[in-house]
């Protein structure tokens, strides 16, 4: 008797993880396949995931894309369900999902957008983000995007209720320390794609419209204090982008 096929599989990209990957695993236990791609973790994230029922695939890579690609072959679920490990599962985004992938009327959604609930420094941010996160296998083409990926697939998309809770930017430290790692890969792309060159009023550009994007936009000013520390970093981390891609034009001269 040949085996059923599992409705939902959700896949989850990690590394160092371990504070945070127990608390995201035990929200999506409604899963019937759980699968962690952990990115060359020096922590215990897999053995906690592996704990948690998870199976466990280790591949290492700074291209966020090709990292969620390689875990969907991993997938044998009819449905995908992307959560990063800093985020958790609403029991009513829970009950949704169930609800919408178990529907005795054929869906004639091929994905779900999600709505996430940012929280920077431990408080909810004002603006409202809806994120593509669930899909049918067979509807799925492939993430795109290096860095800011994106999922490709064929059909028509709708909304679930509930929330995905994303606890990011938990320090300033681990902020900054962050912003050092990806803003290489940043400056990198921007120099191969032959961006003009950096001059100081580009810089000066650039990080007032990250504050502004920030504070005035994504409404950060109804956030308090930390609305406006959250708006000065993402100057702060355009600032960084940008004098890196100076550097290497000039290492390119």
């Amino acid at each position: 008797m040949s085996q059923k096929k599992p409705l939902l599989s959700v896949i989850v990209i990690a590394k160092n993880e371990e504070a945070r990957i127990g608390k995201c695993l035990d929200a999506v236990a409604f899963a019937d396949e759980l699968i962690v791609l952990d990115n060359n973790s020096e922590d215990n994230t897999s053995g906690l995931a592996t704990s948690k029922g998870a199976l466990v695939r280790s591949f290492h890579s700074g291209d966020f894309a090709k990292l969620r690609n390689v875990a969907a072959e991993e997938a044998n679920g009819e449905w995908i369900l992307y959560v990063d490990a800093d985020e958790i599962v609403s029991p009513a985004l829970a009950s949704s999902i169930r609800q919408k992938i178990t529907s005795k009327d054929t869906p004639k959604e091929a994905g779900y957008e999600i709505h996430r609930k940012n929280y920077y420094l431990g408080v909810l941010w004002p603006a409202r983000e809806w994120m593509l996160r669930l899909f049918r296998k067979d509807a799925f083409k492939e993430w795109r995007g290096s860095l800011h990926e994106t999922p490709i697939i064929s059909g028509e998309t709708g909304r679930v209720t509930g929330d995905l809770l994303h606890d990011t930017h938990r320090t300033l430290q681990e902020m900054v320390t962050k912003t050092n790692e990806w803003s290489q890969s940043e400056a990198t792309l921007r120099l191969a794609a032959d961006h003009p060159p950096i001059t100081w009023w580009r810089i000066l550009r650039v990080v007032l419209t990250g504050f502004w994007d920030s504070y005035v936009r994504q409404g950060g000013w109804k956030a308090g204090t930390v609305g406006w520390i959250e708006s000065m970093y993402q100057g702060f981390s355009m600032f960084i982008t940008y004098s890196k891609l100076w550097e290497l034009q000039q290492k390119k001269k």
